[in-house]
């Protein structure tokens, strides 16, 4: 009878889509987490367990055929696995077994995976979301089932011999002969050649033909940027081999306010002087539309550059979406313009805040008052470099010539 224990955690059955096992598994997991209900840790676990086979179209294809006591009792089922090193080259890589890779004997080659990346937005790594993505593949031809023609007519090559290389001599010089090996240009590297005559009508002898494939793609909560997601044996098939795999690969788009750093999220917010001295309230739109009210207290000063954090308010971390990182915010201060306030006013200002500092002016000769310009205007007064002009100042004033020193007595 076949093992169903998987299913029945999640309550499905064996017919539900990838979308049902998905929606079954929120549910229970809402229900069952640590945090909402401390008691259920083992089911949770059992749940999750469920959810990473199900989720899986390769784990869940050896399931479905083997169940769980053919893990457990190292793959003895008869006609099943064909003894244990069959149970270690199907299910050594899959569970971690330690030693276990198989000998690879008697497996086809397998072909190259494909890479597709997917644009997506903070938004949707954040909130999740499901993408149709369609692709252009090869399949095997139905017609002639991967021959390329009818039953018999494929003939070894004769330029190659059937070695799918056709090697040709060069001379160099006398004594010296150059070896080159390309691929067979009759053949293109198969060994063997059908007739015209012969040759399947629906695929022209190529054993393959391209066909249209879409991939529903779920992006969970919590992915990263470069985050690969793989759909096992999707890839283009070719005959007496195994299909590769396609491999989706997240590329997460700039945003507009946050950035992100593993499970945290960065953000810059200007605010005025009187806020950061007196208190201020402002609104966040975060990526599942909320509106965060931040709030600081009246007395609690900001200083130009202060960073400060909100709790719980960054990204969903991956497979454990009801966790999250923090928000740190980074606050900078626009101060006012000159002869903003005046007189009257700086004197008020200067009774409320900390007394300045009591400074000894020194007298005599040696002392000179100086004013402070912007710096900007020094630039540009001097082309960009301020210190020119101190060693003009040194010159005589005749404006040309190099300077003439004394000669030594």
């Amino acid at each position: 009878m076949a093992d169903t224990k998987l299913y029945d955690l999640l309550g499905v059955n064996r017919g539900a889509s990838d979308g049902e096992i998905k929606k079954a598994y929120r549910k229970l997991a809402k229900e069952f987490h640590p945090d909402k209900n401390p008691a259920a840790g083992e089911k949770f676990k059992e749940i999750s367990y469920a959810y990473e086979v199900l989720s899986d179209p390769e784990k869940k294809d050896l399931y479905d055929r083997y169940g769980l006591e053919g893990i457990k009792e190292g793959g003895s089922h008869g006609g099943g696995f064909g003894g244990a090193s069959m149970f270690e080259d199907i299910f050594g890589g899959f569970f971690g077994f330690p030693g276990m890779g198989g000998s690879g004997r008697n497996r086809r080659r397998r072909g190259e995976d494909t890479f597709h990346p997917l644009r997506v937005s903070l938004e949707d790594l954040y909130n999740g979301k499901t993408s149709k993505l369609q692709l252009s593949k090869t399949v095997i031809c139905k017609k002639c089932s991967g021959a390329g023609g009818r039953p018999g007519a494929t003939v070894r090559c004769r330029v190659c011999n059937g070695r799918g290389v056709k090697v040709t001599l060069r001379q160099l010089g006398p004594g010296m002969v150059q070896q080159m090996q390309s691929i067979c240009p009759d053949c293109h590297g198969e060994g063997e050649t059908i007739n015209e005559k012969d040759r399947c009508k629906e695929c022209k002898g190529k054993k393959t033909v391209s066909e249209t494939k879409i991939l529903e793609v779920h992006v969970d909560k919590g992915m990263t940027n470069e985050q690969k997601i793989p759909f096992r044996g999707e890839g283009d098939q070719l005959p007496d081999m195994e299909p590769g795999d396609v491999i989706i690969v997240l590329q997460q788009k700039e945003h507009d306010l946050f950035t992100r750093s593993h499970n945290d999220l960065y953000m810059t917010h200007s605010i005025g002087l009187a806020e950061a001295l007196c208190g201020f309230q402002f609104v966040i739109k975060h990526l599942d539309g909320r509106d965060l009210v931040v709030s600081n207290p009246p007395g609690e000063v900001v200083h130009p550059g202060m960073m400060k954090t909100v709790l719980g308010e960054g990204m969903p971390i991956y497979r454990n979406p009801f966790e999250r990182g923090n928000l740190y915010i980074k606050f900078e201060v626009a101060f006012p313009p000159n002869n903003f306030v005046d007189e009257a006013h700086l004197k008020t200002l200067e009774t409320i805040l900390p007394d300045r500092p009591v400074v000894e002016i020194p007298e005599g000769e040696h002392v000179e008052e100086v004013n402070l310009v912007d710096y900007e205007e020094t630039r540009s007064a001097t082309g960009g470099r301020p210190f020119e002009a101190y060693h003009e100042d040194e010159d005589d004033g005749s404006g040309a010539g190099p300077r003439v020193q004394c000669a030594h007595q």
